[in-house]
């Protein structure tokens, strides 16, 4: 095997491994090249090889290689077809060319920018861009339509429209943080029905804990703000409320998404959003309506 080696013109320059083959090219199994440089001339190749390796379908797609060759600390791998014959070799250097693509591509598509690249045109970047942005408009008009509910109470007291900007916004970044973790697992394979239940109440603690941590600091800032106790137990009470919905939305929209068969990489974004908007106003101005209809501020 190693005057094989030696004398044949078409190997890698680089490679860690062979792979052994029958007649027909089915796969046998493979050799470390440690290992065959430490065996005897007389000791057969079937002697030392191992039968058990982690093979890869031509037609699998390149994602999925790419999670086989992280689970399992591989730098190489035999591709076969369908009949398990040896058609080709992936190794380690390929795959990390995949997983900065799949990365690449993920992060785009949170974006809603889809395969979108710099060197592409006016017209060719224009419909895709203003067909998200136009789902975005449609979402902001329900987030809007909750406000307009509340628009006698907005009126009556003018700190609720300079505060209720900062309870969305903190959802919607809480929500996005979630959401990203969950895309990624996702992608990944690492979310799955085995430990979506443990997920799910990791994150609606880690929204929880957030919430009480966010809602102590805005209560303080809001009193010390506008001088009103009462106007602080709002904010912070619709700061908990929306916290906890946005770390679920960021689980749950995902994973429903994935579940019907579209991609959570590329519409999870706007339902969060939305779902963080429509919490935290109708939380918000709707405590504060109950507190104002109990007599005036």
């Amino acid at each position: 095997m190693i005057d094989f080696a030696r004398e044949t013109a078409d190997l890698p320059e680089t490679f860690w491994e062979i792979f052994v083959v029958d007649p027909g090219f089915h796969l046998l199994g493979s050799v470390d090249i440690s290992r065959l440089l430490r065996s005897r001339r007389d000791v057969h190749i079937d002697k030392i090889m191992d039968p058990d390796r982690h093979q890869v379908l031509a037609t699998a797609d390149q994602e999925e290689v790419a999670r086989q060759f992280e689970r399992y600390g591989l730098m190489a791998a035999p591709v076969v077809d369908k009949n398990e014959r040896l058609v080709g070799v992936v190794t380690v250097d390929d795959v990390v060319e995949v997983i900065e693509q799949e990365a690449d591509e993920d992060a785009k598509l949170l974006a809603g920018v889809g395969d979108e690249r710099i060197t592409d045109s006016v017209r060719q970047i224009t419909p895709p861009r203003f067909s998200w942005l136009l789902v975005n408009l449609l979402t902001a008009i329900l987030a809007s339509a909750v406000i307009s509910i509340f628009d006698t109470t907005i009126q009556s007291m003018v700190a609720l429209a300079v505060l209720m900007p900062i309870v969305a916004s903190m959802g919607g970044n809480a929500g996005t943080q979630t959401m990203t973790v969950a895309v990624r697992a996702l992608a990944t394979k690492e979310l799955t029905a085995a430990n979506v239940v443990r997920v799910v109440i990791r994150e609606s603690a880690v929204g929880l804990i957030n919430g009480l941590a966010f809602a102590l600091i805005m209560a303080l800032i809001a009193v010390a703000w506008f001088g009103t106790n009462q106007l602080g137990l709002i904010i912070g009470t619709a700061m908990i409320v929306n916290l906890l919905a946005a770390a679920l939305a960021g689980i749950f929209i995902p994973l429903a998404l994935n579940r019907m068969g579209f991609d959570p990489a590329v519409s999870s974004t706007v339902f969060v959003t939305t779902v963080t908007d429509v919490v935290g106003f109708f939380s918000f101005l709707g405590l504060a309506s109950l507190w104002l209809a109990k007599g005036p501020p």
